[in-house]
């Protein structure tokens, strides 16, 4: 008998005593509600697992272009300071990040012809429940398209989606001095809101950098939950 079998039973076995009116059938009357509602949310449970479940597993089939996106990032990584990072991730590393990161929010890729030219994405600004209406976006064209365009359609096509999540702060962290980046957010509404001195170390020089924050969201008394990308795409 499974558990909605069990339940019935339960149901069953209550009108069949005899307890008329009692207090005794109103307080087990309402324990096999209380039990009835929690079967309903442990299978609504189950049933989101499942959806999550085939939503992980088609992003398995759609990292065929992760290579092509991170040899988009290598050039970053072994040539500027604009990421902190020293070595290039391997593909599977990179997939996994990918992965991660469209559980909860956007991963955007520009293609035409199929040829990539750049990709965004959003990211926790910080684990703490509280911070939840935050995010922190990130940016990659290829090095030679860096004036075609496909930032600004990256941009407003992440936007897009973190709005439809109730996402309300935007946060970039950017490399000081970096007068094109700086330059495109500005174009974007972000404005810059705190600068750190020389708080990271590449190439053998301290770098300073600099947040840039947007809001697309009213600060409401009571925000919105969170939407995770998943259930937007599922």
């Amino acid at each position: 008998m499974d558990i909605y079998g069990k339940m019935a039973y339960l149901k069953g076995l209550l009108d069949g005593m005899d307890l008329a009116d009692s207090k005794e059938k109103k307080l087990f009357a309402e324990i096999i509600s209380v039990l009835d509602e929690l079967v309903e949310a442990v299978d609504d449970l189950y049933e989101e697992q499942d959806e999550l479940q085939e939503y992980v597993e088609s992003i398995d089939t759609d990292l065929e272009d992760a290579e092509e996106l991170l040899n988009i990032y290598k050039y970053y990584v072994e040539n500027t300071t604009i990421t902190f990072e020293y070595d290039t991730p391997s593909v599977e590393e990179f997939k996994n990040r990918i992965k991660n990161t469209l559980v909860r929010y956007p991963y955007l890729v520009a293609e035409d012809n199929n040829k990539i030219y750049g990709y965004a994405y959003a990211s926790a600004f910080k684990v703490r429940p509280a911070y939840d209406w935050a995010v922190e976006t990130s940016i990659y064209v290829q090095n030679c398209d860096s004036r075609s365009g496909i930032g600004t359609l990256l941009y407003n096509e992440l936007e897009k989606y973190l709005k439809l999540q109730n996402i309300i702060n935007l946060n970039a962290c950017i490399t000081y001095p970096n007068e094109k980046s700086e330059n495109f957010h500005k174009k974007f509404g972000y404005k810059t809101v705190a600068h750190f001195s020389k708080c990271g170390y590449k190439f053998g020089q301290w770098n300073d950098v600099i947040w840039m924050e947007k809001f697309i969201g009213e600060h409401s008394a009571v925000p919105n939950a969170i939407i995770p990308f998943s259930k937007i795409c599922l």
